[in-house]
C-alpha cells in the first residue's frame, strides 16, 4: 500500500465550488458522518470526541504526513494525527501538536519538519493534490487498485479483493 497524502480543500473548491466541508455545507450529511463516526469509533475501540472546530487547517499535517509517506513512522504519524484531531480535540494546525505526534511515532521531529516545510516538499503536495483530483478524487480515504476508485474506509475489503481478482 503507497500513501499518497494530499489536500481535500482545494478539490473541494475545484471540484465541488464549497469553500467547507460538505459535512457543514449539507448539515442532514453531516449529522450522520458525526453520527456515524461514532458508531465506528466504538464498534473498532477507538477513543471519540467531536472535534470543536471542524474542519482544521491541515496543511502542516499533510505536509509531515508527505514526507514521511515513505518512513516506517508514517503510517503511525497519520494515525496520531487522526487521533489528536478526532479524539482529543487537538488543533492539528499547530506545530507544537505535529511535534508531539511526531515524537510519539519515534520521529525526529525539528529535522522532518523542516524537510516537512521545505519547498520541494510543499510543492510535492500541491502536485499529488492535482495528481488526485485529476485521478477523481472528490474526498476520503480512496483506494486506486489497477485504476479503479474505491471511496470510504467501508471499501477498503471490496478494494482489495479487487486487487487479488477473481478468486
Amino acid at each position: 500500500m503507497l500513501w499518497r497524502p494530499f489536500l481535500l480543500g482545494p478539490i473541494f473548491t475545484e471540484q465541488q465550488g464549497i469553500k467547507d466541508s460538505p459535512f457543514n455545507v449539507n448539515p442532514v450529511r453531516g449529522r450522520y458522518m458525526w453520527r456515524d463516526l461514532e458508531r465506528l469509533c466504538a464498534k473498532h475501540g477507538l477513543p471519540w470526541r467531536k472535534p470543536t472546530v471542524f474542519p482544521r487547517n491541515s496543511v502542516l499535517a499533510a505536509r509531515v504526513a508527505l514526507a514521511g509517506a515513505e518512513e516506517p513512522w508514517g503510517p503511525a504519524f497519520v494515525r496520531a494525527v487522526f487521533s489528536a484531531n478526532f479524539a482529543w480535540d487537538q488543533d492539528i494546525s499547530a506545530r507544537a501538536v505535529m511535534e508531539e505526534a511526531l515524537t510519539q511515532v519515534g520521529a525526529d521531529a525539528p529535522a522532518v519538519l523542516e524537510r516537512a516545510e521545505s519547498p520541494e516538499n510543499k510543492l510535492r503536495l500541491r502536485e499529488q493534490t492535482t495528481r488526485a483530483s485529476q485521478l477523481g478524487i472528490f474526498g476520503a480515504p480512496n483506494f486506486i487498485v489497477k485504476g479503479e476508485l474505491f471511496f470510504g474506509q467501508d471499501r477498503m475489503e471490496d478494494a482489495l479483493e479487487f486487487l487479488m481478482g477473481p478468486r
